[in-house]
């Protein structure tokens, strides 16, 4: 009868362990769950097009790149105008070949020079964008530093494209509307 009293003891006791066990280790869950942990989604490509900041920028680059855009598209008509040229002298064969001869070469020597111009404009191009884009991405860093310190989030990721993302962790919009009061202040202070 004690072997039998030991043994019952010994799976009480065993099993007073377990759920004691259990239970600190659901407390430890729930104290883990009281600290809550505050994260944050910013979604930097909608950021780069669609805030006020990103629209301002490209429509300065445009501007800056106007004349030269326009120079390669005069170029290109000029292009075509001497293509027609040869074309029409080749179905007519009223000039003769020395002359045909030139306007192939000035064809041939335009159009090096359209696709130089062109291949040019678009490295210029591709330079300046990607420095805007670098002082936007920038003051993007700068913006989520500061709201992440000031509203106390833990972490803040920068994703493009996500399989899903709550909106309640998304804070997109919240970055763009402080970068665009931002960019609103400048000239609210030049105007008074």
């Amino acid at each position: 009868m004690k072997f039998v009293l030991n043994g019952w003891l010994s799976r009480k006791f065993v099993s007073m362990l377990i759920l004691v066990m259990a239970l600190l280790l659901l407390l430890q869950t729930v104290s883990v769950c009281a600290t809550e942990i505050k994260i944050g989604i910013v979604n930097t490509e909608k950021i780069l097009r669609e805030s006020i900041l990103a629209i301002k920028a490209q429509k300065r680059i445009e501007q800056e790149f106007k004349l030269r855009d326009s120079k390669v598209k005069e170029l290109s008509l000029q292009i075509k105008q001497l293509q027609q040229q040869l074309e029409k002298q080749l179905n007519t064969q009223t000039a003769d070949s020395s002359d045909r001869r030139a306007k192939e070469r000035e064809l041939a020597s335009i159009s090096r020079q359209h696709q130089r111009e062109q291949q040019q404009m678009r490295e210029d191009l591709s330079l300046r964008q990607n420095e805007e884009y670098g002082r936007i991405l920038d003051l993007i860093n700068q913006t989520i530093n500061k709201l992440a310190s000031e509203q106390g989030y833990d972490l803040i990721l920068q994703l493009q494209d996500s399989v899903y993302r709550s909106a309640r962790i998304d804070i997109t919009d919240q970055i763009m509307s402080i970068l665009d009061e931002q960019e609103e202040k400048p000239k609210n202070l030049k105007t008074r």
